[in-house]
């Protein structure tokens, strides 16, 4: 009997059997059951290749975890992104291009040419006795004006080509020059009083520029005083192409 009893485990015997046991069978378990969770998996083992494609979905990552060294470079296109999401704040305006049609923009705080068409504002004001300044220089046309006794506003014209043309009603005054040369000084205001008007000049070069203009001679005069004359308006000049 005592023999008997001396060829029983121990249970420090029994323990150690139970945890070899458990420790040998849990991943059996877990694949026989077909439940294996992070317990059977060593870390940093599990690699892409273990994992079926197209099978991670957005409930499997953590919110805010994906960043942008996740992602391959250039990858993400247009239809990644919801539409109407990208702001300003989004983009680096150094890293764009220009837009081809908008060339032209780079001008336009001087509007030197809209549509093709070049737009200039003139001035004058002159005293009485004054001689001929220069008030206009554009597409071809060149204007000057001075105020004499009366007073009285001159205009007169030259063109930077022969063979031009140019006609003016201005006020009362019509004047229409059909072989306007250099030097010609063509007058298109002559003793006008307060009018408005417009000059038409066409280049013998296919240019042409058009003038708005009003007088300023009465007894008010431009400042205020009976001794000065003024002419203002706005030009505009554009190129007409040859006709073939």
């Amino acid at each position: 009997m005592k023999s008997i009893l001396r060829r029983r485990p121990t249970p420090a015997l029994v323990i150690s059997c139970v945890a070899l046991f458990v420790s040998l069978g849990g991943v059996s378990y877990g694949v026989a059951t077909g439940f294996i969770d992070s317990r059977e998996i060593k870390n940093n083992h599990v690699r892409s290749s273990d994992l079926r494609n197209n099978s991670i979905r957005t409930f499997d990552i953590r919110n805010n975890e994906v960043r942008g060294f996740d992602i391959r470079n250039s990858s993400v296109q247009g239809r990644d992104v919801a539409l109407n999401t990208l702001t300003g704040a989004d983009i680096s305006e150094q890293d764009l291009a220009q837009v081809p049609s908008a060339v032209a923009a780079d001008t336009a705080t001087t509007a030197t040419s809209v549509g093709g068409v070049t737009p200039k504002a003139f001035a004058y004001a002159g005293e009485i006795g004054s001689a001929f300044a220069p008030v206009l220089d554009l597409g071809g046309l060149v204007l000057e004006a001075r105020c004499v006794a009366g007073p009285f506003l001159e205009v007169r014209a030259n063109p930077a080509v022969a063979n031009s043309e140019i006609s003016s009603d201005i006020g009362a005054f019509n004047n229409h020059d059909i072989d306007f040369d250099p030097g010609d000084n063509t007058p298109i205001v002559d003793n006008a009083g307060n009018a408005t008007g417009s000059a038409l000049f066409a280049s013998a070069d296919g240019r042409i520029v058009t003038v708005h203009a009003l007088t300023r001679q009465d007894a008010d005069g431009v400042r205020g005083t009976t001794n000065d004359c003024g002419f203002f308006g706005v030009a505009e000049a554009a190129t007409v192409p040859p006709v073939p």
